[in-house]
């Protein structure tokens, strides 16, 4: 490695004293965890960064879905080993908190039990290994904010920090989405400056350009009027329905059992006279909005025409459950008049070249959500810019917790790896091989960000490599080699990398000390115990299990 730090691999073989054969065993239990999280490492490894690779992703559904986003390949994919379920689940856990660093912690932690591994080849007894894994975190923790040179004010923009999180090879206009979603979470803000991120909407509506994109007061979701009652001015008062407007589903459970044309037509007329009483009941407590994802019928249609009640039906359950949680309304799965309806200023239907979106507005100062509303060609397009857009709203979040910028670009993980091969080298017995195993794991990333833009890892390396020796921690991976990160105004939240590193560091300091995996076995379906007397007695026995090595 450059400029003298040495790594791990580079150690005697034996540093520490222990039992002949020790480090061999202790280094086989940790060999089975290993191989699964470096199966999910290499999955999500040619993703990470600006300039990864896509996917073409096949979900469970028969659904073909080309994305970038680590997030939804993890949340895609069918694991079996415990570990790889473990790095997954501390993983998805980063993207519900700040909606970035996923693949980081995912490439970081498969990083740090590769050295982990060598380490105990070294002869580390583990339980030393553990201690001293979470000496090292604790100490990069520490070392963290003071690469902090940026924080956001007040009233400065944030759009360049929202772009560093948002910016993707294959996002066209993502300067544009990255400005459109500053400005949207800026007028989202509380005049406390708290934010909340539900406050704001984002309405996909396919057709157009990514230029056409644009801002809407209220919260858009894509659906259409299907009555005469197309727009409700003042005092709407909404009832959310997961059902039909109309008859139950014929994949209903329930089935009528009829037997003669007489009894046939008894049942079309009260089922008719019920969806009547329904539409009453309805415009008796005042609902004059009624959103319903699922088919709308003539009869019901014309009825709630009749008591001015606007029916607008949307595609997507998710659109029905961002309503009711910004309404304050439950979702109800029958024609059932909700005991509290939603309440909003207007609602009307608001036409977008080739799409058309629902617009539930309130005045001003009261105004619950805005949207972002989303165009383009494709699909997949669609869902790439969705994506980013998610992931500018809980960047925005978390710098209104914490305005601390980083430098991106892997300059950050260069300068920790500096700062911690410094102080390995120059501590003697346990510490410092372990600062240097941490020091390792973290140049791993910036090395796969010169490996996905396409450039000579080994040669970009030794340039920032050196610019930090030098005293440059500014230096960090671009398209082109190395860049000054601050320069090209790259930059990474604190609260998000702080985040990542103790995610990783957790779930490490767990698999290390794991020996096997005992699993329960399944009861064969169908087995019964006849005699009551032997069947206590074996539910006080161990549960049965299978180890796996």
């Amino acid at each position: 490695m450059a400029h003298g730090a040495p790594s791990v691999r580079e150690l005697p073989q034996r540093l520490w004293p222990g039992p002949s054969g020790q480090g061999a065993e202790e280094q086989q239990h940790l060999r089975s965890s290993l191989a699964a999280v470096q199966a999910l490492a290499n999955v999500i490894r040619p993703c990470y960064g600006p300039y990864g690779l896509q996917k073409l992703l096949v979900t469970a559904k028969g659904e073909t879905v080309f994305t970038g986003y680590a997030t939804a390949i993890l949340g895609a994919l069918q694991l079996q080993h415990p570990a790889a379920q473990l790095l997954r689940e501390a993983a998805l856990g980063q993207a519900e908190h700040s909606g970035d660093g996923v693949a980081f912690v995912v490439l970081l932690a498969e990083a740090l039990l590769t050295q982990a591994e060598l380490l105990l080849s070294a002869g580390l007894p583990r339980s030393q290994l553990r201690e001293a894994y979470a000496a090292a975190a604790a100490e990069t923790l520490a070392l963290l904010p003071s690469l902090a040179i940026r924080s956001l004010g007040p009233l400065e923009d944030p759009s360049r920090a929202l772009y560093s999180v948002m910016n993707t090879h294959t996002l066209s206009q993502a300067g544009h989405l990255a400005r459109m979603v500053a400005q949207v979470c800026w007028a989202a803000k509380e005049l406390d400056g708290t934010f909340r991120r539900e406050r704001v909407g984002v309405c996909v509506l396919q057709g157009g350009q990514p230029e056409d994109s644009c801002l809407l007061p209220g919260l858009a979701v894509p659906g259409k009027p299907c009555g005469q009652v197309t727009v409700v001015l003042r005092g709407a008062r909404v009832a959310v329905f997961a059902c039909p407007f109309g008859l139950p589903s014929p994949n209903a459970p329930a089935t009528a059992r009829l037997s003669s044309p007489a009894e046939l037509v008894q049942f079309r007329r009260e089922s008719e006279s019920l969806l009547q009483r329904q539409v009453e009941q309805l415009a008796h407590v005042g609902v004059n909005v009624a959103v319903v994802c699922g088919d709308v019928e003539e009869k019901p249609l014309a009825q709630a025409d009749k008591y001015n009640i606007m029916v607008i039906q949307v595609k997507s359950p998710r659109e029905l459950a961002g309503l009711s949680e910004v309404l304050g309304t439950p979702v109800m799965h029958h024609l059932v008049a909700p005991l509290e309806p939603g309440k909003c200023q207007r609602v009307y239907g608001q036409e977008l070249r080739e799409g058309l979106a629902v617009v539930f507005e309130w005045d001003p100062p009261t105004t619950p959500a805005l949207s972002v509303v989303l165009r383009g060609p494709t699909r997949a397009g669609l869902r790439e810019a969705e994506q980013a857009v998610y992931h500018g709203i809980d960047a925005f979040f978390q710098l209104c917790q914490d305005p601390r910028l980083l430098p991106g670009a892997g300059a950050t993980e260069m300068a920790l790896a500096k700062m911690l091969s410094d102080r390995g080298t120059a501590l003697e017995g346990l510490r410092g091989p372990v600062l240097l195993a941490f020091a390792q794991a973290l140049r791993s990333l910036p090395a796969t960000l010169a490996e996905n833009a396409g450039l000579a890892a080994s040669r970009v390396m030794a340039d920032v490599s050196a610019a930090h020796q030098a005293g440059y921690f500014l230096a960090g991976v671009g398209v082109e080699g190395m860049i000054d990160a601050a320069g090209e105004d790259v930059w990474d939240t604190l609260g998000a990398k702080a985040h990542g590193i103790q995610a990783v560091a957790d779930v490490v300091l767990e698999l290390v000390t794991v020996d096997e995996i005992v699993m329960a076995k399944e009861t064969a379906p169908g087995r019964q115990d006849l005699n009551p007397n032997e069947k206590k007695a074996k539910d006080r026995r161990p549960w049965p299990v299978e180890i796996l090595k």
